[in-house]
C-alpha cells in the first residue's frame, strides 16, 4: 500500500464516522488496520520490527532497529523481531 491509497483509506473511514454510517470503534479499527498495512509493506531494504514492549518501527537492519527504539523509548537493549 502506498502512502496515496493509505491517506484515501483513512480519509473514507474518517468520512464514514463523520456521517454516521460507523461507529468510533470501527473507525478506529479501519485507521489502525490501514497504518499497519502501510507500515509492513516495503520495497528493498526496509523493513517492519516490534519490539518487546510493543513498539513498531521501519528500518534496514535488527540493529538499526533495536538503536531507534531505545532511542524512541528509552529502553536498554531491546529485543525486536522482524515482521514479514
Amino acid at each position: 500500500m502506498d502512502r496515496i491509497a493509505a491517506i484515501r483509506t483513512i480519509e473514507e473511514a474518517l468520512a464514514d464516522f463523520e456521517a454516521g454510517e460507523i461507529e468510533l470503534a470501527r473507525c478506529e479499527k479501519r485507521i489502525r488496520a490501514t497504518v499497519r498495512s502501510f507500515a509492513t509493506e516495503f520495497d528493498g531494504e526496509l523493513a517492519a520490527y516490534r519490539s518487546e514492549s510493543g513498539t513498531i518501527v521501519v528500518a534496514d537492519s535488527e540493529r538499526e532497529a533495536r538503536d531507534r527504539v531505545q532511542e524512541l523509548t528509552g529502553e536498554r537493549a531491546p529485543v525486536v523481531e522482524r515482521l514479514d
